[in-house]
């Protein structure tokens, strides 16, 4: 094992909208400490503590119309690892690629067949 699944993550233009849907459909909690206002909201709870689901705000998502191939369902994967470097070289062992971004606790990456995931460390 390289980590542990953090969160799934699905673009939407309303995060908060998104989110209450979710919140009711799954009877998860909104936890506003792991939110950021209306572009990022978390339902479930703090890393660790799972399910957990996160809303990313998109505001020109172009919306799957699944199971049209040419709109693909849209998510990627946050995993919470204990080494970022490490956890780096053995996920690209795996198959894996870096992709263009990061931030403050992420890097992104892409599994083998494309879709994007990213390894997270508080």
């Amino acid at each position: 094992m390289i980590g542990q699944l953090r969160s799934v993550v699905i673009d939407c233009p309303d995060p908060r909208g998104l989110a209450g849907f979710y919140a009711e459909l799954l009877g998860l909690p909104l936890i506003e400490d792991n939110s950021d206002g209306d572009d990022w909201v978390v339902l479930g709870g703090p890393p660790g503590h799972l399910p957990r689901l996160a809303f990313q705000k998109a505001p020109d998502l172009r919306a799957p119309d699944w199971p049209d191939p040419e709109r693909p369902q849209q998510f990627h994967i946050d995993v919470t690892v204990d080494d970022i470097e490490a956890a780096e070289k053995a996920a690209l062992a795996l198959g894996a690629r870096r992709l263009p971004g990061e931030g403050d606790g992420f890097r992104v990456y892409a599994d083998p067949a494309g879709h994007p995931f990213c390894l997270c460390w508080d």
